[in-house]
Formats: structure tokens, C-alpha cells, sequence
């Protein structure tokens, strides 16, 4: 069994007719039974309301991308990230119906929590794979819902949330209080607990200012994934494992330790290796648009991030009022207009950072349910191009993607060797 795994594919222009690049991608990832790459843009012609919150830029695209990422060949897609929702309900549902239509397999989203969380399956000539997504970047009225006897789902993403708390010491807290006192900073969730619709505070725990802070002997920043969300990844990785050969959990997270964004956060680390403790063969993780480190977990991967794969945040041809209003900009603004005041004139941003542009493909060779092999290709996305031209993936052979891969996966003791342009991980 051979699976490609990829990063993040926000693609909003068509592939161009001809291209051999694409032809060489596609021809890296052929012998493999499935090719995966996490969907990041809602495919329709504005069939939704845009969202007064996108996930930074609103994504959308002509629905005939799919077919670009098809032809790539591509057979399992997570749609459970940050602009999932950027159109809300009639762009999540819209999208999924061109997804459907396609006879596309995908995870991590759909009308009620039960759809979103489910495994999809792809049956293949060497065993059935399970495909599980979910997102812990989302805004919270993103979260998917179930129904009950009288009132009925509602459409979204399959969640984990983290639970924040930040320790501080006895005097730190109290100074807090003060202020809040003070400020009336807090007046509004104070009320809501006195008059029971919250239950948060207790004598050595203060909500401020949004936050939960807890009296400790140091100050420090402690987060946990969210239990009952856990319990719900955990009990899909038990199902799916007692119904396919293999189990891949889909994880999108730009969360960070401190402001490091090649560095996963606390709680992502630890859900990872529990839904592996569980029975998932492979944790595929992406949404800082960087790459990040890798682990081998009780022998079984865990991609912190692979990057992009597509990138073109700079080329999405319609945006919504709100983008405009965000930069200050009048109803004559072009979309271009837009991306030139975000960028500072191309100064400034993700489009100016070399390493966003930048990334790897892996391959995973299967023996017996763990990975006798991961081949790690570099991936070259045209930094230097213009905007309109850069985010197509090339073959590389530069080694300093794989550098710095190393360099990554060196906390977590996992040994990547380079041989003529490629990472390998033997197993």
C-alpha cells in the first residue's frame, strides 16, 4: 500500500492547459492508491451569504478547480479548516453538492456534527483506507451541530477546541481582579454568572477579559483539547478502525507555540498521539502554510505540517464588502486594489515569507499497518513569480526544504536522510 500525502490547496485559478510541471506532480504521485491534499477554498458562484469572519481571505472558486485537483489525482480531500465556512451554510452546502456531484471523497464537514465527523472510505485494490477530518482553527459559530426529536442539525465543521487556562501566580491574579473592578471590564460575564447562565469563576480561577486564569506557583499557559470533542475523534478512530485496512485523521491547525508558526501547539500534540493510542495509522496535519516537524508515534507518523501544495490567496477574483471595509478601501476597489493594500505593495505578509512557498510531498509505503518507508518530496511553488502566476507546485531539488525538515523533526528524534533531492525516513 502506497499513499501521497499533501498540504493545504487553496487554488482559485484554473490549471493551465499544458502544463508539464503538473504533468511530473502527477506523475510522482501515480503509483499510489490514495492521494490526499486538504481542500481550503469553497468551490460555488456565490451560491452563499459571505461570513462577517472569513479565515482571512474569503476563499472561493469556480467549482471546475475540483477538477484541476482531480487531475492531479487526488482521491481523498478534508474540507474541515478555517474558510470552510467563509460563505456560511449555502457555501458549505453548495460545496458539498459539487463534491458529491464528482463522486469525491471527503471528510470534515457536511449539514450536522454526525456528517462531519464521520470517516469516509475509499476502496482500493490494496484495502480500504478511512478518512477522518477536523479543524481546531474555525470561528465558533462554525461548529457543526446535531439535531433532537424538534429541532434539526446544523452545517459546519467537525471541531476541536482547545481548552486555555493561564496559570498566574496569587498576586498576579489579584491585580487582575482590580482591574476588571476597576474597568468594569468584565461587568457583562459577571451578570451572566449571578444570574446562572454562566458558571465560570471560582475562588482561585478568574475569567478577564475572555481568558480563564487559574492561580499557580508560575505563570505559564497551559492547553488541552477540549474533552468531549476528543471523545468524539477518539470514538470515530475506534469505529473506523474495525472498518478499514487503514485510518488517516485530517488535522487543519494554525495554532502555534508562541509566535513560531513551524512549531505545533501543546494540545495538537497531544490529540495526535491519542488518536493514534486509539488506532489511527497516520495523522496528517496543515494550515500554518508552512512546514513543520515530524514524529514517529509508536511507529506511525504524525505530519505536523506539509505546507502548501496550492497556494493563491492573492488571486481569489471576487471578495465581499467586508474585505474592502477591513482595508480602509471605498466601493471602487478592485480585488487587486485589495491585495496591494494588504501586502503594503507586496512588502509585507505571506506572500514576501520564501518559506511559505516552499514545501514537500510525502509518500508512504505500508507493510503489515505501520510505514516500512516515507519519501519526502521538495515542492517548489514560484516564490519570485507575481502573484497571479505564483502558487502552482514544481519538482525540487533543493535540499533546504529538507534541511529544514530535519531541523524540525529533530525534538521529536525522528531521522530524515537526504539522497539526491529526496528526504527518506526508513522505518
Amino acid at each position: 500500500m502506497k499513499m501521497v500525502m499533501t498540504g493545504d490547496s487553496f487554488i482559485s485559478r484554473r490549471l493551465p492547459c499544458g502544463d508539464g510541471r503538473a504533468e511530473k506532480v502527477k506523475g510522482w504521485m501515480a503509483d499510489s492508491n490514495a492521494r490526499f491534499t486538504n481542500l481550503e477554498i469553497t468551490a460555488h458562484e456565490g451560491k452563499g451569504y459571505p461570513s462577517p469572519f472569513s479565515g482571512g481571505t474569503w476563499a472561493m472558486a469556480e467549482p471546475a478547480v475540483l477538477d484541476d485537483l482531480r487531475y492531479y489525482g487526488f482521491n481523498l480531500f478534508n474540507w474541515a479548516n478555517n474558510h470552510t465556512m467563509d460563505y456560511l451554510y449555502g457555501g458549505l452546502i453548495a460545496t458539498e453538492k459539487e463534491l458529491d456531484d464528482r463522486d469525491m471523497i471527503h471528510a470534515g464537514a457536511g449539514k450536522t456534527l454526525a456528517s462531519a465527523a464521520e470517516a469516509s472510505y475509499i476502496e482500493t485494490e490494496n484495502g480500504r483506507i478511512a478518512l477522518i477530518g477536523v479543524t481546531s482553527t474555525f470561528h465558533d459559530f462554525w461548529i457543526a451541530g446535531n439535531g433532537n426529536g424538534h429541532i434539526g442539525g446544523r452545517p459546519g465543521v467537525n471541531p476541536l477546541r482547545c481548552e486555555e487556562i493561564i496559570h498566574v501566580t496569587k498576586e498576579e491574579l489579584e491585580a487582575l481582579r482590580s482591574i476588571s473592578s476597576q474597568t468594569n471590564l468584565d461587568a457583562a460575564e459577571e451578570l451572566n454568572r449571578i444570574e446562572g447562565f454562566s458558571n465560570s469563576g471560582s475562588e482561585d480561577e478568574f475569567l478577564f477579559a475572555g481568558r480563564k486564569f487559574k492561580i499557580a506557583d508560575e505563570a505559564y499557559k497551559e492547553r488541552k483539547p477540549h474533552q468531549g470533542d476528543m471523545d468524539r475523534l477518539i470514538n470515530k478512530v475506534e469505529e473506523a478502525k474495525r472498518q478499514a485496512d487503514y485510518v488517516l485523521v485530517s488535522f487543519h491547525s494554525h495554532e502555534m507555540t508562541g509566535l513560531d508558526k513551524n512549531t505545533p501547539a501543546d494540545f495538537f500534540k497531544e490529540a495526535s498521539r491519542r488518536m493514534i493510542d486509539a488506532g489511527a495509522h497516520c495523522i496528517i496535519g496543515h494550515g500554518p502554510h508552512v512546514i513543520r516537524g515530524i514524529e514517529i508515534y509508536r511507529g506511525r507518523p504524525i505530519f505536523y505540517s506539509l505546507g502548501n501544495f496550492i497556494f493563491q490567496n492573492d488571486s481569489v477574483r471576487h471578495l465581499p464588502r467586508d474585505f474592502y471595509e477591513k482595508y480602509d478601501l471605498d466601493e471602487k476597489a478592485s480585488a487587486a486594489d485589495g491585495y496591494d493594500k494588504r501586502s503594503a505593495g507586496g512588502t509585507k505578509g505571506l506572500g514576501v515569507n520564501p518559506f511559505v512557498w516552499e514545501s514537500v510531498m510525502a509518500k508512504v509505503e505500508w507493510t503489515g499497518g505501520y510505514p516500512a518507508k516515507i519519501e519526502l518530496q521538495p515542492i517548489d511553488l514560484g516564490f519570485n513569480k507575481p502573484r497571479y502566476r505564483k502558487g502552482w507546485p514544481e519538482l525540487s531539488e533543493d535540499e533546504r526544504v529538507l534541511q529544514r525538515l530535519q531541523k524540525l523533526s529533530e525534538p521529536f528524534d525522528t531521522d530524515i536522510r537526504i539522497e539526491d533531492g529526496k528526504g527518506f525516513i526508513y522505518l
